[in-house]
């Protein structure tokens, strides 16, 4: 066991293949994790249990993956968020939120399995070994 299977994670992504795929590789790593293609399910599932971590996409319809984080933080203080993009637009929204007053930890796609292993491990105080992993997550 890699982790400590009562921490709850929350994936989005609106791309099913990708958030269903790293929730997956979240649980092969010994992390409890649920994935959900809209911001909106997200926070209707934290009401009954709210997540130790979001990872969450920037860029989907609707509601922003920073738009998420800032509310699930905002009813969920004791939630870490890590945020994931792609989009060249992504540094410009990052730093409206902080100009907010909102700092959020932003990996680039496409992302290493190893490199967010490492990342999710420092974010919850756990030691997660960094297996020697070759794919990357697109989009």
């Amino acid at each position: 066991m890699f982790s400590d299977p009562d921490t709850q994670i929350f994936v989005v992504d609106d791309e099913p293949v990708i958030a269903s795929t790293l929730a997956t590789i979240l649980q092969m790593n010994g992390f409890s994790a649920k994935f959900f293609t809209s911001p909106l399910e997200a926070l209707a599932a934290a009401r009954s249990k709210a997540p130790d971590l979001l990872i969450s996409d920037v860029t989907m319809p609707g509601i922003s993956g920073i738009d998420l984080a800032m509310k699930m933080r905002a009813q969920y203080p004791r939630c870490k968020i890590l945020l994931f993009s792609g989009h060249p637009a992504t540094p410009a929204l990052i730093e409206d939120a902080r100009v907010q007053g909102h700092e959020f930890h932003l990996l680039w796609k496409p992302l290493p399995p190893a490199e967010l292993l490492l990342e999710i491990g420092k974010m919850v105080d756990a030691t997660v070994p960094v297996p020697p992993l070759t794919t990357t997550i697109d989009s």
